[in-house]
């Protein structure tokens, strides 16, 4: 098993901060088609292992992202 963490394409999109979190989305799946980035509410719990597939994308309560969406 390969412990390799090098991802392929766009990892991360630091201008999508402030953006409603359903553009972001659609965003990131465009710029990366190898992702697929998941909506999560602010205070909500997620698991932590690391996959080059899966992008987190934080909103707070008004669905806005209030965090850098990065591959993890």
């Amino acid at each position: 098993m390969s412990s390799d963490t090098t991802c392929q394409g766009k990892s991360s999109w630091p201008e999508l901060l402030g953006a409603k979190g359903k553009v972001a989305a659609a965003t990131i799946e465009k710029e990366n088609p190898l992702v697929e980035a998941q909506i999560v509410p602010k205070g909500s719990s997620v698991i932590l292992d690391f996959r080059c597939d899966r992008v987190w994308v934080w909103v707070d309560e008004r669905g806005i992202v209030f965090q850098v969406p990065r591959i993890g």
